[in-house]
This record gives structure tokens, sequence and C-alpha cells, in this order.
């Protein structure tokens, strides 16, 4: 990640239009990497009903607190926004 840092920091006047490319390829790497990975373990396999219905109840609720949230901001923002448009 340092070298990483660097590289960026070294080279910040340049357009480096490719890059997005090379991570999106990296992305799919890694998550073939992974696949690879989770199904060669037995204990995975064996237990992916019980995994994969606790990975969507916590989905499910990442996501209803993610639009909560977004909408208790929402509503302060504009309360915010409208008060200075009165003042």
């Amino acid at each position: 990640m340092l070298s990483g840092i660097l590289f960026g920091y070294l080279f910040k006047k340049k357009k480096i239009t490719w890059i997005s490319r090379v991570i999106t390829l990296l992305i799919w790497v890694l998550l073939f990497l992974l696949g690879i990975d989770v199904g060669s373990n037995q204990a995975i396999m064996s237990g992916l009903h019980t995994i994969g219905l606790e990975a969507l109840v916590i989905t499910v609720g990442a996501v209803l607190g993610s639009v909560v949230g977004a909408r208790l901001l929402w509503k302060w923002i504009n309360k915010d926004l409208k008060e200075e448009a009165r003042q």
C-alpha cells in the first residue's frame, strides 16, 4: 500500500487512465481466487445454507440501516437549508 501511495505521489501530475482497468481486472482475479478457496473448503460448503441465511439477514439489516440513516440525514440537511432560506 505504501508503494502505491508513493507511486501516486510521484506521478500525480500525469494522467494514468489505464489504472482503473487494472484495478477492475485485479478485483476480478481476487474474487475468482476467493471462489476457488471457498469452493475447496469442505466446512464452508457443507454449511453454505446456514452461512447464506446469515449473510442475507446481515445484508438486509445493513441496507435497511443505510436507508434509514440516509433518510434521517436528508431530513436534517433539508431542515437546516429551509431554516437558512427563511433568514
